[in-house]
């Protein structure tokens, strides 16, 4: 008899609900050895009376995620060592922290004790994210348990806001006030932030996992893990559509729609069971396939569907409708009319960099025009809101003076960046304060471009798309480039064309076109030049760049 051929096993993917629980990489071990939010009691017991040299590794570049702290970027070294040296050379002594603002929701109260915070710890450091969050600087693991003390006092933390966790909630910032939201999905981020924030239920997760949920399409949702989305059901009424699976950094995929509506009483059980999913279920084998995009995109949204309702909800869900898709993106910049009659007032800083001084000037502000709510969006801006018609112009007058335009230029408002090579340890090159010069380059060399034509503008320090990139007008992805002397330089590989609502999709990536840091302004100005010489009644940028030429692109 001919030999028989043994039948190939594939390989497995790490799934705990398939009896994979054994560890397969350093990060799975070190959960499995503790978890990380146990890393506080020693944070507050050892590490901040011993300093950093008394940090184990394993808590120092794995469980102090749990409590929203990375080491940052040792200062001096070049964006073309960032790959070739070994953690321990990066690092500095000095941490990142992350402030978890679900929703990004705050009182006046809340905003002074994060500005002073910054003050007192962060040398005057704080930026404004794009998932909601206020970043600090420069902060020594001796001051952490004072920082938690005096947020925790306000009602904020930094529970989870890293790490293999449900990490901060996005919501509308105008959630509850808007005219237009079709419901506010306030309650829902509320009870999830109750029941689950800290809970061991999902304190070891594959990889981090992103939220978003509101009443109207201003949270990103089509690249976030999972999002609920307003939407108006025909037979039940207000309630939220859902969809699961969207990412970026180097591997990108847009979410896919489950086609189920939840009412806001459902929206915490559902978002428990997908989490749930994605711990059992999620690939622990390789970490850069360990997010739930990676599942979605292997078991398609159907059976996604079934596996929620069948082995975790225990019932069916409805079907529903899609949200219907706005013309344009929604940053809430401006001044707008709340549905009681006052006004919320959203203003752009530069490229979200603000400072801790800023964040308390902001408080005072919102508070002499009548305000007691401050919002963060996802898009790196402020809003204040319930704003009386009589203090609208002195609080605008107020806002600019702090650096916090009202009535941007469409550069300064559809411009992003993420922290960049100055603190970030995965950054190639530099993006803040790049962006922030390049703002203030086309705000001269455009300065005839219509506001109603809108363009991204959205900077990355290395592939992990922190700020977006693929999803941009124009994306820029940081990377060493070679100039025209042959110098190896900062630059960056463009994208073109992406986009979120009408043109939700990934930018168009030209082979060979890249840019030099220096060289961006002019590049910009080429394409945008191009754009509106060519462009149709009512087009826009995305729509050109699929049919444009590439030499047009270039």
């Amino acid at each position: 008899m001919p030999p028989t051929t043994p039948v190939k096993r594939k390989r497995g993917e790490g799934q705990w609900k398939l009896g994979h629980r054994e560890p397969l990489n350093p990060n799975e071990r070190t959960k499995k050895d503790d978890d990380g939010l146990n890393v506080r009691a020693r944070i507050e017991n050892i590490y901040s009376k011993r300093g950093f040299d008394s940090i184990d590794p394993a808590d120092l570049r794995g469980r102090f995620r749990w409590w929203g702290l990375y080491t940052q970027r040792r200062p001096g070294i070049d964006g073309g060592r960032t790959a070739a040296l070994e953690p321990e050379e990066l690092d500095d002594r000095y941490f990142m922290l992350r402030v978890r603002i679900d929703g990004g929701a705050l009182t006046t109260d809340q905003l002074r004790v994060v500005g002073e915070v910054s003050q007192d710890h962060g040398r005057d450091t704080a930026d404004i994210t794009d998932r909601q969050n206020i970043q600090y600087h420069w902060i020594e693991v001796e001051d952490v348990p004072a920082i938690w003390q005096k947020l925790e006092a306000v009602g904020l933390q930094t529970t989870e806001a890293c790490g293999d966790t449900p990490r901060v909630i996005l919501g509308s910032p105008v959630a509850g006030i808007s005219a237009d939201e079709v419901i506010d999905g306030t309650p829902a981020v509320r009870e999830i932030l109750d029941r689950y924030i800290g809970s061991r239920e999902f304190s070891n997760l594959p990889r981090k996992f992103k939220t978003a949920i509101s009443g109207q399409q201003d949270i990103a949702h089509e690249v976030n893990d999972v999002s609920f989305v307003g939407v108006d059901h025909p037979e039940h009424g207000p309630g939220f559509d859902v969809w699961v699976g969207g990412g970026l950094s180097t591997n990108p995929k847009i979410a896919q729609r489950l086609g189920a509506w939840v009412p806001i009483e459902d929206v915490p059980d559902v978002w428990a069971g997908i989490v749930s999913i994605f711990r059992d279920y999620g690939y622990r084998r390789l970490r850069h396939r360990a997010r739930i995009k990676f599942l979605v995109a292997d078991w398609g949204a159907e059976e996604f569907r079934r596996v929620l309702e069948e082995e975790y909800l225990g019932r069916k869900l409805a079907d529903g409708p899609a949200p219907v898709i706005p013309e344009l993106p929604i940053d809430h910049v401006g001044v707008h009319k709340q549905r009681d009659g006052l006004n919320y007032v959203g203003a752009a800083p530069a490229s979200g960099r603000v400072s801790g001084s800023v964040l308390v000037g902001l408080a005072k502000a919102a508070e002499a025009a009548g305000s007691r709510r401050v919002r963060l969006t996802p898009y790196q801006k402020v809003v204040v809101l319930d704003v009386p018609d009589e203090n609208v112009a002195s609080l605008s007058a107020e806002l600019d003076a702090l650096g916090l335009q009202v009535q941007p230029s469409p550069w300064r408002r559809s411009t992003m960046a993420c922290t960049g090579i100055e603190f970030c340890k995965l950054a190639i090159v530099e993006t803040k304060e790049r962006a922030i010069r390049l703002v203030e380059d086309l705000e001269e060399r455009l300065a005839d471009v219509s506001p109603d034509v809108p363009i991204s503008i959205h900077l990355n320090g290395c592939p992990n798309a922190c700020a977006r990139t693929q999803v941009a007008d124009i994306g820029l992805k940081g990377q060493i480039v070679t100039d025209a002397e042959g110098n190896q330089v900062e630059g960056f590989q463009v994208h073109l064309g992406g986009g979120l609502g009408l043109d939700s999709g990934f930018g168009r990536k030209l082979r060979g076109l890249k840019v030099t840091s220096a060289e961006l302004g002019d590049y910009v100005e080429r394409v945008v030049r191009r754009f509106l010489a060519q462009r149709s009644e009512g087009e826009r940028f995305a729509q050109w760049v699929l049919r444009a030429e590439e030499a047009d692109l270039k």
